[in-house]
């Protein structure tokens, strides 16, 4: 009777399996910003930190933004089936690591994941259960005006980034939410009623999306 009573105790105290939220956005639609905002005002989340063969931006450190690797290493990931996800955006290649976000939920915590359209459809077909967002700017100007205003990239790279987010944003439809970033604090308050669980006015179908995607990717 001991024993058994002790398994029961054990199945009890087990964790709750964590959930795991896929965020997606073209490039400029203030995504990273968004999360940065969502993890202090929501602690208890974690994003698993992506591996990605790019330099380092000024400011970002190794395993804080991402694991800087080589093409070569990148490679070698693949090869042993190391990545949840991976892809390549621009020139350059981005994964997720399988092990560390498996570990994290089956611990109970709840991931974000901050990657691209192409890595979130591989990331839902290998865990159906996740939660998908895509984040919108509400205009294609706006989404000009800020990747310009970030004062990083060349004219040609930004009108190449304005041709690749059309191109994204076509894929909006397959996410479960999406969340139009036109005033910050809101499109912040929306994110967290998802991850509260009270995304239902926020979900793609809603009649006011259809419209705003046209425009986006006329």
């Amino acid at each position: 009777m001991r024993a058994r009573s002790g398994g029961n105790a054990a199945l009890i105290s087990a964790p709750k399996r964590g959930r795991l939220f896929v965020i997606s956005a073209p490039s400029g639609a203030g995504k990273t910003s968004l999360v940065e905002a969502l993890l202090e005002r929501h602690p208890e989340l974690k994003v698993s930190v992506s591996h990605t063969t790019r330099k380092p931006r000024p400011q970002e450190l190794e395993g804080r933004e991402y694991y800087f690797v080589s093409l070569p290493r990148f490679r070698e990931l693949v090869d042993q089936d190391q990545f949840l996800e991976h892809a390549q955006v621009f020139d350059n290649h981005y994964g997720t690591g399988r092990q560390t976000v498996e570990r994290l939920l089956a611990s109970g915590t709840d991931v974000v994941l901050e990657i691209d359209w192409q890595g979130a459809r591989q990331v839902r077909k290998a865990l159906p259960e996740c939660i998908t967002i895509f984040i919108l700017p509400p205009s294609r100007q706006a989404l000009q005006e800020r990747l310009e205003r970030r004062q990083t990239d060349s004219a040609a790279t930004i009108a190449r980034r304005l041709r690749d987010a059309e191109s994204d944003m076509r894929h909006a439809s397959e996410f479960d939410y999406i969340v139009v970033n036109d005033r910050f604090e809101q499109a912040l308050e929306d994110l967290a009623s998802i991850v509260a669980g009270r995304g239902e006015p926020l979900r793609k179908d809603r009649p006011s999306i259809r419209p705003l995607l046209e425009r986006l990717t006329r």
